[in-house]
């Protein structure tokens, strides 16, 4: 509630707004609306163990006076058991590479297909005072935390997958990033199942509106599509173990909560195995990616961003696993008219160049970052420039 003892101009509201600070998080529960008028902002939080609700409005809170329309894209579930909270606590990585490459196009118009906290959209904005963006993602309490705080009048938001941005009413782009994975938004909700820090359902759905839960795959899914999630996606050496242990538990409860099924994969694999990393990480990791077919949109995202770049617009793919940093490169490589990978039988006339690569190698976070953001360290940021319009007339 910090943001309201700031702002509000009202010296009883701001009192009761430091009051709320001091009651514990564990009392609230997980209903936040946000609603919008010309002069007022009003939020309701209700409590749990209180018998009542406290209203608190503020007038112009941001400087656009920037709120949804209505809350449901706010209706966010508690950050580690706390009240929801419509701020971000995702920390962008790379900004300043993926800044830099932009300065080499047009700088008209960008799309962020993940805008997740809205890190790298708002150094897109500020780098760029006259461009337009549009702002996708499949989570919808994304779209809620991100509307907030992106200037409205410059921004246009479309709660869909990146695999779909050929959708857009907006057809080109002189930059477009892709921020994949998980974020700490989504990892420090409990609630959302992504981690095995805290217990919480097993969800793991980027888009919490539809589809099939991570509980509810691993209880129905065959043993096929089992393997296929935690040997090929998850790339867990022990694949057997993991998934005799999820085929003989199913019904038994512990399938439907992170903290259970974290348990089961503890006991599952070796103890020495578990002092190198988490038994957990590759096992959560490989059904997260199944959950939400996230290499067949990144797949297909990739293609249609490259579709959707005008002449000498860059594409930005930051990547925090092998299978879709793998994608990236050999798409990104096939773009450059090089071969994607060893096996790669075409011969040089065979291969068309159609823009280039910054850098053969991947850029990644530096030794600060890393300290002063530990989530960064996996990280790998490639970038693609389009030929300009000249040099692919020229050809």
């Amino acid at each position: 509630m910090k943001w309201l003892v700031d702002d509000c101009q009202n010296e009883k509201c701001k009192k009761i707004a430091k009051h709320i600070d001091k009651i514990q998080l564990e009392s609230f529960n997980d209903g936040i609306a946000v609603y919008q008028s010309l002069e007022l902002v009003r939020t309701r939080q209700f409590a749990r163990g209180c018998g009542h609700w406290l209203s608190l409005c503020a007038p112009k809170i941001y400087e656009q006076s920037l709120c949804l329309d209505n809350g449901k894209e706010l209706a966010m579930a508690p950050r580690r058991g706390g009240p929801a909270m419509a701020e971000t606590v995702h920390i962008p990585i790379l900004v300043r590479p993926m800044v830099e490459a932009f300065r080499l196009t047009a700088g008209r118009a960008f799309l962020d297909g993940t805008v997740g906290g809205g890190g790298h959209s708002r150094a897109i904005l500020k780098e760029f005072p006259t461009a337009r963006l549009w702002a996708m993602d499949v989570d919808g309490e994304a779209i809620g935390r991100t509307k907030l705080t992106l200037p409205s009048d410059r921004v246009t938001f479309a709660k869909d997958n990146f695999r779909n941005l050929d959708k857009l009413n907006q057809k080109s782009f002189d930059g477009i990033i892709f921020d994949l994975g998980v974020s700490s938004d989504q990892l420090d909700n409990f609630e959302r199942g992504f981690s095995f820090r805290g217990d919480g359902p097993l969800d793991m759905r980027m888009n919490r509106n539809g589809g099939m839960s991570a509980a509810e795959f691993l209880e129905t899914a065959s043993r096929e599509d089992i393997v296929r999630a935690i040997r090929d996606y998850g790339e867990e050496p022990h694949w057997r173990k993991v998934v005799d242990a999820i085929i003989s538990e199913r019904g038994s409860g512990k399938l439907l909560r992170t903290a259970s099924f974290a348990d089961l994969m503890h006991r599952v694999l070796p103890a020495s195995y578990r002092m190198k990393i988490d038994s957990a990480t590759r096992v959560f990791q490989g059904i997260r990616i199944a959950v939400n077919d996230e290499l067949n949109a990144l797949d297909e995202a990739l293609s249609k961003a490259f579709s959707a770049l005008n002449p000498g617009g860059a594409l930005a793919v930051l990547a925090f696993h092998s299978l879709e940093d793998r994608l990236v490169k050999r798409s990104f490589r096939l773009w450059s008219g090089m071969a994607v990978d060893r096996f790669d039988g075409r011969y040089a006339d065979q291969r068309e160049a159609v823009g280039w690569m910054q850098s053969a190698k991947p850029l990644v976070p530096d030794a600060e970052e890393i300290r002063s953001n530990p989530r960064s360290r996996s990280a790998k940021l490639r970038i693609f420039f389009k030929f300009p319009a000249a040099n692919v007339e020229g050809k």
